[in-house]
């Protein structure tokens, strides 16, 4: 282990998260945090200067980028930080974007501090911590290709879920109406179910949307 500090970016929108985490890690030998963040651009600014080792992300910020967004560019850029996703959500719509993003790791925000600050130093040397819940989603994933929803049928099922029609969800994603059609029909015969509701039903009670 290096003398040198891991440096780090805190990028949450709520005050009292960004405090408890500075709290939390703090203590910690060999990490200190150096800047906070209260948007998802904002941390995408701050992590370009250089100074940073890993950055705490939360997924949502309200208005704005969102985490996964962020995380996204901040990993196209050469000798980027690593994005340690720290969040309340652990559904496939919200694992999957962030860690196709780039994210190093994902841990839920209910975690011991001590699993906090190991995930920290794991993510500072190149290598991956996931939320428990994450891991074994991630594991059924590789386990039943043909049974789970894909990311892109990720993305449809959840705006079924916030109301949008077909043209709307086309709209949304730049898919045509007819494209959305497919998607939705791969999504029934997997989750074995025959309507819209069903299918929002089912993916809600498997943790693959959040509601």
């Amino acid at each position: 282990m290096t003398d040198t500090p891991i440096r780090l970016l805190l990028a949450d929108d709520h005050p009292v998260v960004r405090a408890g985490l500075r709290a939390v890690l703090e203590t910690e030998d060999g990490i200190t945090v150096v800047a906070e963040a209260a948007t998802a651009e904002d941390a995408i600014t701050r992590a370009a200067q250089g100074d940073i080792d890993v950055i705490l992300m939360d997924l949502q910020f309200g208005k704005g980028m969102n985490g996964a967004e962020a995380t996204a560019a901040i990993t196209a850029r050469p000798g980027a930080p690593r994005v340690l996703i720290v969040t309340t959500y652990d559904t496939d719509a919200d694992t999957l974007p962030a860690i196709e993003a780039g994210a190093t790791g994902y841990l839920l925000k209910d975690a011991p501090p001590e699993d906090l600050a190991a995930a920290v130093r794991t993510a500072a040397t190149g290598r991956t911590t996931l939320a428990p819940t994450v891991a074994h989603r991630l594991m059924n994933r590789l386990r039943m290709p043909g049974t789970t929803l894909t990311r892109r049928e990720t993305e449809v099922l959840a705006l079924v879920a916030d109301g949008l029609s077909n043209q709307a969800i086309g709209n949304r994603l730049h898919l045509t109406e007819g494209t959305v059609k497919s998607h939705l029909a791969r999504i029934y015969a997997k989750l074995d179910v025959d309507s819209r509701t069903a299918a929002v039903a089912t993916a809600t009670e498997l943790g693959l949307i959040r509601r």
